[in-house]
């Protein structure tokens, strides 16, 4: 929910990209790839041809859409500065957040941005996108038009604290994390979160978006608190009011939709590590389901403390990645490249959880030369220090 002190330079720079040459101009750069090179011989050949501040505004453009590309299908047909590209959920992510509002008629998308959620909510809904930055909300529009759900929504520029939610369903709202170009600080955003809580006794049918480092006790009972991964990189956590929640805390891996949730079962028992080492996903983590994960799998905890499970056979499973042990042992950093020699280990990546250590100095200390990859896990294992050098597992 930015506003920039004057927004006027920014908005006739976005005028100028909507007029015929600044079409023409984004349009011709549209399969050109953009180097630090390539930028500068670029723009001097096309200022033969446009004037110098519309080619500054579209190589910005362009190089934003490239980015962009990693989050929308569409990217290079919308609009972005960069601040509202970094806070904008993927569109793979708010694609699966609109399921939860299924039920609901009208939406609010407070504090829209450039309309990460908006072009994925408006697919379903009449939507009411909010935002306080008169440039982010005409971008939220073109971005709209791009996916072709413009006529679904409309735009309101107000704070979102003074906004009128008469006639709307559902709400979902991104407080923002940055202040124009200053990030606040950690857990803090803008609107405060305890003010975003609050609306749920204005709309029952609430979604917040959060940090992913939100801490689980932060939303009150009855809420449900969702952990949102694409791949094994935790995006972002999404605080569903009671009337849209489920269980208490829950674990989502996109793009395949797979969710782990809470369940009461025996105690997961700590043992010595086995011949397969799980690393599960972070959102499993942060959701604080090691041990139901360990207890669908069979699988074991090698230390109270640490989330790291293990396993007698190679398991597939969205929840973790699997690892094939070939030496574990207590934690001997002077044997270590006597080790790494006898087992032939070239290239190494170094995990390192609940173990002090320089990974990068001992990057550097190893000097390796065989020829297989592997992964040294630096770790914990029944409150011992422990290392385990481990190849990817080949899974059935």
């Amino acid at each position: 929910m930015t506003s920039p002190a004057d927004p006027g330079p920014q908005l006739s720079a976005l005028d100028a990209l909507l007029s015929d040459p600044g079409a023409e101009l984004l349009a011709s750069l549209r399969h050109q790839a953009l180097t630090a090179g390539t930028a500068l011989a670029l723009g001097s050949r096309l200022r033969e041809t446009y004037p110098a501040g519309l080619v500054a505004a579209a190589l910005a453009q362009h190089e934003l859409r490239l980015a962009a590309r990693a989050k929308f299908s569409r990217a290079m047909d919308m609009f972005f500065t960069r601040a509202g590209l970094e806070q904008a959920s993927a569109e793979v992510v708010a694609r699966h957040r609109r399921a939860r509002f299924t039920p609901a008629g009208a939406l609010a998308d407070l504090c829209c941005g450039i309309g990460g959620d908006l072009v994925a909510l408006a697919g379903k809904h009449q939507v009411r996108a909010v935002d306080r930055n008169p440039l982010h909300l005409r971008m939220a529009m073109l971005n709209a038009a791009a996916y072709g759900v413009d006529g679904c929504a409309r735009t309101v520029q107000a704070d979102v604290r003074e906004v009128d939610l008469a006639g709307v369903d559902a709400v979902f709202i991104d407080p923002a994390r940055r202040t124009g170009a200053r990030r606040l600080g950690p857990g803090a955003s803008e609107p405060p979160l305890a003010w975003c809580l609050d609306l749920a006794g204005r709309v029952p049918g609430l979604g917040i978006k959060a940090a992913p480092g939100i801490a689980r006790d932060t939303v009150p009972g009855r809420w449900e608190l969702e952990f949102v991964a694409v791949g094994r990189d935790l995006k972002e956590a999404v605080a569903w009011s009671p009337s849209l929640a489920g269980p208490a805390t829950r674990a989502t891996i996109l793009p395949g939709g797979h969710t782990l949730t809470p369940h009461p079962g025996p105690p997961v028992p700590v043992t010595a590590p086995g011949p397969f080492l799980l690393d599960p996903n972070p959102a499993v983590t942060r959701a604080g389901l090691v041990e139901e994960l360990a207890r669908d799998l069979g699988a074991w905890k090698i230390d109270q403390q640490i989330a790291f499970l293990a396993a007698d056979t190679a398991v597939r499973t969205p929840f973790a990645r699997t690892l094939q042990v070939i030496d574990s042992g207590p934690w001997n950093q002077k044997q270590l490249p006597a080790r790494l020699r006898a087992l032939d280990i070239g290239a190494l990546d170094i995990r390192r959880r609940g173990l002090a250590g320089d990974v990068d100095r001992l990057h550097r200390q190893l000097k390796l030369s065989g020829s297989r990859r592997a992964t040294l896990v630096m770790t914990r294992a029944r409150d011992q220090p422990w290392g385990l050098v481990c190849l990817d597992a080949d899974l059935p």
